[in-house]
C-alpha cells in the first residue's frame, strides 16, 4: 500500500517517555497536538535501540487510523545537561576536554537499568569500562543491551575506567568520519 506523501509532516519536540521493553514510547510536539507514537523499529532505523526521556527529537510523522506516528527520525539531541549529572568524576572534566577524547569502539558486557549501571569492554583493552545510567541519559539513551556495539568516550575515574559519553555505534562511525 502506497504511503500518502501529503500526510507527512516534520515535527520538533521532546521524548515524553520510551520503554525499550515494550518497544514504543511517545513524543510531544513543541507546537502542541496529540502525542506522537514512536515505535522501536523507527528508532532502530535511526541506529538506536533506546532514547532518553526528555531528549529533543525531530521526526517525520504521518496520520494513521490509530493516531499520529513517527515514520522517520531526522535527529535526536540528549536532554538538557544538568550540572555533571551528579557524577563526581565527570565534574572534573570540562566539556571541551571531553569532546577532545577520541571515541573508542566497545560492546556492552552487561547493564542493569534497575541498579543503574553496568560494564562494557573496549576492543583490544583488558579493563572493563563502567557504564552509569546517568551517562546514558546525558548521551540520549535510556538503556543498552548485552552485546550491543557502542562508541565510548572513556575517562580514568577514581575507581577505574568509566564512560563519560556513550553513542550508538553508527553515530560513532559517522562522527569519526567527520574528524581530521
Amino acid at each position: 500500500m502506497a504511503e500518502d506523501l501529503n500526510n507527512l509532516q516534520q515535527v520538533v519536540g521532546r521524548v515524553k517517555w520510551f520503554d525499550p521493553v515494550k518497544g514504543f514510547g511517545f513524543v510531544v510536539a513543541d507546537a502542541g497536538g496529540p502525542d506522537i507514537l514512536l515505535h522501536v523499529n523507527v528508532l532502530r532505523n535511526f541506529g538506536q535501540n533506546s532514547v532518553a526521556d526528555d531528549a529533543r527529537i525531530e521526526v517525520v510523522t504521518h496520520n494513521t487510523d490509530r493516531g499520529v506516528q513517527a515514520a522517520e527520525i531526522i535527529s535526536i539531541s540528549p536532554p538538557e545537561r544538568e550540572e555533571n549529572g551528579g557524577l563526581r568524576d565527570l565534574a572534573e572534566v570540562e566539556a571541551e576536554d571531553l569532546e577532545a577524547i577520541p571515541l573508542e569502539p566497545g560492546r556492552v558486557k552487561w547493564f542493569d537499568k534497575v541498579k543503574g549501571f553496568g560494564f562494557a569492554n573496549v576492543f583490544g583493552k583488558p579493563e572493563d569500562v563502567f557504564l552509569h545510567i546517568e551517562v546514558l541519559r546525558l548521551s540520549g539513551l535510556s538503556d543498552v543491551q548485552p552485546g550491543e556495539a557502542l562508541a565510548l568516550r572513556v575517562i580514568d575515574g577514581k575507581r577505574g575506567r568509566m564512560a563519560a559519553q556513550v553513542f550508538p555505534w553508527e553515530m560513532g562511525l559517522s562522527e569519526e568520519g567527520h574528524t581530521e
